[in-house]
């Protein structure tokens, strides 16, 4: 059976501004529960490298009904901290058989 972990997806809002005008911001931390990791192709790496800038290391597989905003996040997992990148893909729920319809790509944050 395939199984999902739990990944820490990060929020950011902005809660004011600074003395001169510049945006401040917080951040607030949900855990998601069975998201699928899964490493990139070389070829896809290399692909996003060339297209985005960054290296790309892995894809999430999001769970059917999530409702989050995935697109340019924070999230957390093997203990390292990485950031989404390009646009998320969203499949036709009836149409995918597994309990993920959504993926996006991860790379290190830095």
């Amino acid at each position: 059976m395939i199984k999902g972990q739990t990944v820490i997806l990060y929020d950011k809002q902005q809660t004011g501004t600074d003395p001169i005008g510049n945006p401040v911001y917080s951040e607030t931390a949900e855990e998601i529960a069975d998201v699928l990791v899964v490493p990139v192709s070389s070829e896809e790496s290399i692909q996003d490298t060339n297209l985005y800038g960054v290296s790309t290391v892995y894809w999430l597989f999001i769970p059917k009904g999530d409702a989050h905003e995935w697109r340019h996040k924070r999230v957390s997992f093997f203990n390292a901290n990485w950031q989404t990148v390009g646009e998320p893909i969203q499949y036709i729920e009836e149409n995918v058989p597994l309990r993920w319809n959504k993926k996006v790509r991860v790379a290190h944050y830095e």
